[in-house]
């Protein structure tokens, strides 16, 4: 049997609002979300989306993983598109082989249980 550990997140950011101190510039919020600059733009890597009660809603894989996430709150064919609302929290994982955010991607969705995946499900 193969033993599969899903690395410790890069980065994590949660729905929240911006607390304004004197000086600070009004940052827009992007479906509740105020730290999506954090999120790397030329990296690959896995995201997972999670609801408030810390349930694993969605895994998704990228090339450019900003993109790809900014692309299910926008986009009209993701599995997300009914779904945007329950996002609270995600998760961000730098992995630059695509073979192996392949394996984690698939990993996680049938180990975890993903609630909104389709694709990929083995259980």
């Amino acid at each position: 049997m193969i033993k599969i550990e899903l690395p410790k997140p890069d980065l994590v950011i949660r729905q929240r609002e911006q607390v304004l101190k004197p000086g600070d510039v009004q940052i827009t919020p992007y479906f509740g979300f105020i730290d999506f600059h954090k999120i790397t733009r030329d990296k690959g890597g896995i995201f997972f989306f999670y609801n408030e009660k810390n349930e694993l809603l969605f895994v998704g894989k990228a090339r450019k993983i900003r993109q790809r996430i900014k692309k299910h709150f926008e986009d009209n064919v993701s599995p997300m598109k009914n779904h945007r609302d329950e996002i609270f929290k995600i998760e961000v994982y730098e992995i630059e082989d695509p073979m192996e955010r392949e394996i984690y991607e698939t990993y996680a969705i049938n180990t975890l249980r993903a609630k909104y995946n389709t694709e990929k499900v083995f259980y």
